[in-house]
């Protein structure tokens, strides 16, 4: 019989072997443990039983370590890695080898351990699930160091992290088998015979010939996608009440400042590239395919709380629209608290998270209400400050016009000539405000192009690259000289990239008298049928305006000329073979800046305003009806009734003597 039997210890998990004594038992070369199953039956019987009282009598040494509970166990990269405490030599040194020779069969060359079928699929799942709370570690660690995130979401994963892995059920005893068992069951027909690969030929397989390493692997990706890890750690951010958003988090994805695409780098720093049992690189397990959108991310965080009975607060709307306000540059002390009491007021539904992926977004909502408060506060109701500011030579026939609109609209109000001219300093100040408003809108709108930081240069945009996109490839190659020619180029556009950059600026300035004149020609030429040749500047941004608003699915409304109510204006959509959104110039400008800013579609910003505007209205029918509501007393007895007459006038809750 041969003189080792790799296995591995029961007492301290090693995966060292068992080494054969002189008494014919078989004992750990770690911790000394002996074997009670396995004995060399070649030993003579007087020997055999002459050693028995000694091996039972063994004695362990004292450098042996004892059994812990897998509760105190630190976690190791795999436990079918070789320990980390045992060199070749120690090995050596201990007697396992006699130096002699190969004992058995199994010592020539570098063959594979035999692992059993629990062996596989307990090393695949303790690695991806491993490798997902690394990435998970990873992600929050950025976000407290870089993004200025409360370090209390550090202490607040572990725990949503667990609750989610345990409503999984992949830890169950028969998850293995019920991957093997569905993934037999998908292929439907007669199924050929297959033959065993020689090279997977001691891994375990479907009956379909499907090696069952990656049938588990697949699984654990369907139960646990890689992209629930932002979700994770974006939930744990909502609960921490932080004004993060997805659209956030998938832009620091894309950019790479968050460990997401490039995760796999570390993951495999930490666990290693692969392991005997779980054959998967980690640069394939930890890779995600594609970005994950922002509405899908929001969802799936929705989903795991719902999954784990989590109950949820609304978003900070106070962060998330402070921000948003110095964003577009707008006054905070003036927006800011209308918009957080028409928050409290209304508390419309979607400012929870929602499993549903085609629900308006939270930020749209938050963003929503912003417009509603900035439309009252400013009394931005079709009235034409946009096109009024558009040619300074009539502004003041166009101001005059404005208030003498204001004035017939308040004839009914007004009782004397002071409270008129008080109404025409307020209405001018408050134009002049609106004005200011909407240039400082516009501006905004053209500056929130979201460029990323790594599109400024050739070399950031390489070395993203080289970090994010390209992350853990190199060349297949190993060509010496390519790999120098390489350096060469690259040094000599850092030396030339400045010069070539003032060159091409010289000739731009060269050619650009005759660039304009061709230009202007084709501008003139395409315009033709739209333009009159004698456009005024005014004329020309109306015009602008409309095609803009066309393409987003929106219909321009000339400004209001005789206004009869000064109230808040409702807009309504029109049907031809889309719906078509019919609004004015100051609305349409304060809307499609608000929703580049919230990184959405105007027509769905616009959807989400009037949604809450319906909202708002509703509660104000049903406040104006409670008010005038009266208590009907015919079903009322007379003692109740007199009862009821005699303490109206008393308040119930006055307590006091």
């Amino acid at each position: 019989m041969v003189g080792r039997v790799e296995r591995i210890c029961q007492v301290c998990g090693s995966s060292v072997g068992f080494t054969r004594s002189d008494d014919g038992f078989f004992y750990c070369g770690y911790c000394n443990s002996q074997a009670d199953d396995i004995f060399d039956t070649g030993v003579d019987e007087e020997q055999f039983f002459s050693h028995y009282s000694a091996s039972c009598n063994r004695v362990r040494p004292a450098n042996a370590i004892a059994a812990e509970p897998i509760s105190q166990v630190k976690l190791t990269t795999s436990q079918y890695l070789d320990h980390p405490d045992i060199s070749v030599d120690d090995m050596e040194d201990d007697g396992m080898g006699d130096g002699v020779g190969p004992s058995g069969p199994s010592d020539f060359g570098s063959s594979q351990k035999n692992f059993s079928y629990e062996d596989y699929y307990s090393e695949i799942r303790s690695r991806y699930l491993t490798g997902l709370q690394v990435m998970i570690q990873l992600q929050c660690q950025a976000l407290v160091e870089k993004f200025n995130v409360s370090p209390l979401i550090i202490g607040l994963v572990g725990t949503l992290w667990l609750r989610f892995l345990a409503s999984t059920r992949i830890m169950a005893d028969e998850w293995a088998d019920q991957a093997v068992n569905d993934s037999e069951a998908q292929t439907q027909g007669e199924v050929e015979e297959f033959k065993p690969s020689a090279k997977y030929r001691s891994e375990p397989v479907n009956i379909h010939g499907k090696r069952v390493v990656y049938v588990w692997y697949r699984s654990l990706r369907s139960k646990i996608p890689i992209p629930c890890s932002l979700a994770i750690s974006f939930l744990v951010c909502h609960v921490a009440r932080e004004g993060v958003t997805p659209s956030d988090m998938l832009k620091w994805t894309l950019e790479g400042k968050l460990p997401y695409f490039a995760a796999f780098g570390e993951i495999e720093k930490q666990l290693g590239s692969h392991s005997e049992a779980c054959p998967i690189r980690a640069s394939r397990m930890f890779r995600p395919i594609q970005a994950i959108s922002s509405q899908k991310l929001e969802a799936m965080a929705a989903d795991i709380a719902q999954r784990i009975g989590l109950e949820l607060p609304p978003v900070n709307f106070y962060a998330i629209a402070f921000r948003y306000c110095r964003q577009l540059s707008l006054p905070v002390r003036e927006i800011l608290p209308q918009a957080c009491r028409i928050c409290e007021w209304s508390m419309p539904s979607e400012l929870y998270l929602s499993a549903n992926e085609f629900r308006i977004p939270t930020r749209v909502c938050v963003m929503s209400i912003l417009i509603v408060a900035i439309r009252i506060l400013f009394d931005i109701n079709g009235y034409g400050m946009w096109e009024s500011s558009l040619s300074n030579s009539s502004k003041e026939t166009e101001s005059q016009s404005f208030l003498n609109t204001m004035e017939n609209a308040d004839e009914d109000s007004s009782s004397n000539n002071s409270q008129s001219s008080g109404t025409k300093s307020e209405v001018e100040d408050s134009r002049f405000s609106v004005v200011e408003l909407l240039q400082i809108l516009e501006e905004k709108y053209n500056e929130l192009d979201d460029v990323h930081a790594y599109s400024s240069d050739l070399p950031s945009y390489l070395q993203y690259c080289k970090d994010v996109v390209f992350s853990g490839l190199r060349p297949s190659y190993e060509d010496l000289e390519e790999e120098k020619l390489l350096e060469e180029f690259w040094d000599f556009y850092q030396k030339n990239k400045g010069s070539a950059t003032s060159d091409h600026q010289g000739d731009t300035h060269q050619s650009r008298p005759d660039e304009v004149e061709k230009t202007r020609s084709s501008d003139q030429n395409s315009a033709s049928c739209t333009e009159s040749p004698e456009e005024s500047p005014k004329d020309k941004a109306i015009r602008q305006l409309k095609l803009d608003m066309e393409e987003n699915k929106f219909c321009y409304i000339p400004p209001r000329i005789k206004v009869k109510r000064k109230d808040y204006l409702h807009y309504a959509r029109r049907r031809k073979d889309v719906y078509i959104y019919a609004v004015h110039a100051d609305y349409y400008i304060l809307l499609r800046s608000c929703a580049k800013a919230a990184q959405v579609e105007p027509r769905i910003m616009h959807i989400s305003v009037l949604g809450l505007e319906r909202r708002l209205h509703w509660l104000e029918k049903r406040m104006d009806a409670s008010l005038k509501l009266k208590l009907n007393l015919n079903g009322v007895c007379d003692f109740c009734k007199d009862e009821f007459v005699q303490n109206g006038g008393n308040d119930p809750m006055d307590l006091k003597t």
